[in-house]
């Protein structure tokens, strides 16, 4: 099993498949899952001719179920570390909803040439709580109600979440897809229960201005219209603003978890941005 060792000396899983001398694209999963979400973007990017990475961020899937350190600081200098140990250059980053907070905070503190472009998939930033700057955001009662929900029952969230709003099973027209529920459920099930209580607050009230502001990289930001974990109109219509070298690329009627409902069509786009 490939893996890493932080400065503070938490195991990082990761995959790292393809030639070596390839171009990198490297995935990062959203909470509270792993990088087994991206078996089909890797798969793909594999057979395009890229070396594809993905990491199990701390606390999460097979890396260690750290009780510390479970922030967006902690987590973009981890796949710093991780950058440094494989000596990636020239990588194109994507990121889905945590991930894509953990994307913009790495690329914006990342060193010259280890960066080509970066991806946003139904992401946080820039940030999902109700502030006075950014009022369309979230009430708190929504991320305690998944403090509660994870501390009092995980195994029935977990099964809430992927069944309901997350791939949008829960709109009357839906095609419901029970390997994608069941898959969810065992990736979050597999990290550690502390870890995942404080991504919320990671996730949820990281203010991620700054660090837009201050990524000129070509940046795509890929939403769903219909996304009911992470609002467009308070996220990625925000964000766009923030950036000097944004793209925003909405899809209608599509979920948070447009990626793996929909592969084909967010692969093809995926692709087209990065050989642009």
């Amino acid at each position: 099993m490939s893996a890493i060792t932080t400065a503070d000396g938490v195991n990082i899983f990761y995959k790292d498949w393809g030639p070596k001398d390839a171009q990198p694209i490297m995935f990062h999963h959203g909470w509270p899952l792993s990088s087994d979400d991206w078996d089909s973007q890797m798969l793909f990017f594999l057979g395009e001719g890229y070396r594809v990475i993905a990491h199990d961020r701390r606390g999460h899937g097979r890396s260690a179920q750290t009780d510390t350190g479970n922030n967006m600081d902690s987590y973009a200098a981890d796949v710093a570390t991780l950058v440094s140990a494989l000596d990636l250059q020239n990588v194109l980053h994507v990121g889905h909803s945590t991930g894509g907070g953990e994307v913009i905070r790495y690329v914006a503190r990342s060193e010259s040439g280890r960066v080509a472009k970066a991806v946003l998939i139904g992401a946080v930033p820039p940030i999902m709580l109700a502030t006075t700057q950014y009022p369309d955001g979230l009430p708190m009662s929504v991320f305690d109600g998944f403090r509660q929900a994870l501390s009092q029952n995980r195994a029935q969230f977990f099964l809430e979440v992927p069944s309901g709003p997350f791939y949008g099973f829960n709109r009357d027209d839906a095609a419901v897809n029970e390997g994608l529920i069941h898959n969810w459920w065992r990736q979050g099930m597999m990290g550690g229960a502390k870890a995942q209580y404080d991504c919320i607050a990671a996730f949820s009230e990281t203010d991620f201005t700054k660090d837009l502001q201050a990524v000129s990289l070509p940046v795509l930001l890929m939403h769903g219209e219909e996304d009911q974990i992470v609002p467009i109109d308070a996220s990625s219509r925000k964000a766009i603003k923030l950036l000097s070298n944004g793209t925003l690329k909405t899809y209608a009627g599509l979920s948070h978890g447009l990626f793996a409902t929909h592969p084909d069509l967010v692969n093809a786009d995926l692709l087209n941005f990065f050989r642009e």
